[in-house]
C-alpha cells in the first residue's frame, strides 16, 4: 500500500529543486543544466500520477471501509434487538428414550434388558413444550384474547408442576407414602380408565392441589389454546374432564 507521507515530501524535494534551477533563469543556463531542469520536471510530472494513484487507493479503502461501518452497524442492531425480546420461555430439546441405553446391552442380558427399559417407560414423566411464539402468534385473536405470550406459557409450567407432582406419588411405593399422599394416591387411580392407560393427564383439581395458577375462565381460555397448539386434549367421562398430554 502506498505511503501518501513519503510520496508527498518526496515530491516537495523535487518541487523545492526545480525552484532553484527556475530562480536561475535570468542567467544563461548551461545545456546539461536545462537538460536535467527537463528530466526533474519529468520525474515530478511521474510523481504526480502517483500520488494521484495512492490517493485514489486511499479513497477506495476508506468506502470500503464505511461499508464495513454500515454493516457491523447493522449487525449490532440486530443482536441487541434479538437480546431485548428474547422470550422469557424458550422450548427445551427432547432427550433420546429412556429405554435407549438399555437397548444396548441386549446381548449381555437380553430379558433384564427388556424389563429395565419397561420400567423406565413407566416411570417416565412427561411435560409439555413450551409456547413458541411463532405458535402463539398462530392462535386465532378471537381466541387469544388479551392473554399475552408469558401467561400462557406460565400456565404450560404450572400443568407440568401438576402432572410432574402426581405421577411422582403414583411412582411411590405405598409404604413410603403418607396418610395424605396415600389418600391422593387412591384418588389418582380412580381416575383412570382403560383409555388413560400409559398416558400423563391431570384434572382441574390436581392443577389447584399442585400449582398457584387460578383456575378460571381464562384458564379455561388457555387450555383451549393449548389445545390448539396440539399440547394436550381433552378425555370426559365419569363427571370428569382429563387433560391428557400430547
Amino acid at each position: 500500500m502506498c505511503d501518501l507521507l513519503d510520496v508527498s515530501v518526496h515530491i516537495h524535494d523535487r518541487i523545492s529543486s526545480l525552484r532553484s534551477m527556475l530562480d536561475l533563469a535570468a542567467v544563461e543556463l548551461p545545456q546539461n543544466k536545462i537538460k536535467k531542469l527537463g528530466q526533474e520536471l519529468s520525474v515530478v510530472g511521474g510523481l504526480l500520477e502517483q500520488f494521484e494513484k495512492c490517493v485514489g487507493q486511499q479513497r477506495e479503502e476508506l468506502r470500503h471501509l464505511k461499508e464495513l461501518e454500515e454493516s457491523f452497524k447493522e449487525n449490532v442492531g440486530g443482536v441487541q434487538h434479538m437480546k431485548d425480546n428474547v422470550p422469557a420461555h424458550m422450548p427445551k430439546k427432547r432427550g433420546p428414550a429412556n429405554g435407549g441405553e438399555a437397548a444396548l446391552k441386549q446381548d449381555e442380558a437380553v430379558q433384564p434388558a427388556q424389563q429395565s427399559v419397561r420400567k423406565s417407560n413407566k416411570s417416565c414423566i412427561r411435560s409439555m413444550d413450551v409456547i413458541t411464539l411463532p405458535e402463539f402468534e398462530s392462535i386465532p385473536q378471537y381466541m387469544r384474547g388479551r392473554v399475552s405470550y408469558d401467561q400462557i406459557n406460565a400456565a404450560v409450567q404450572s400443568i407440568n408442576t401438576a402432572v410432574t407432582a402426581k405421577y411422582k406419588i403414583l411412582h411411590q411405593s405405598m409404604k413410603t407414602l403418607t396418610n395424605y399422599t396415600r389418600k391422593l394416591h387412591q384418588r389418582f387411580k380412580e381416575q383412570e380408565t382403560k383409555d388413560t392407560k400409559g398416558q400423563n393427564f391431570v384434572v382441574e383439581e390436581d392443577i389447584r392441589e399442585f400449582s398457584k395458577i387460578k383456575v378460571d375462565k381464562r384458564f379455561q381460555g388457555i387450555l383451549n389454546m393449548l389445545r390448539h397448539c396440539q399440547r394436550l386434549r381433552e378425555m370426559r367421562g365419569g363427571g370428569l374432564t382429563r387433560y391428557m398430554l400430547l
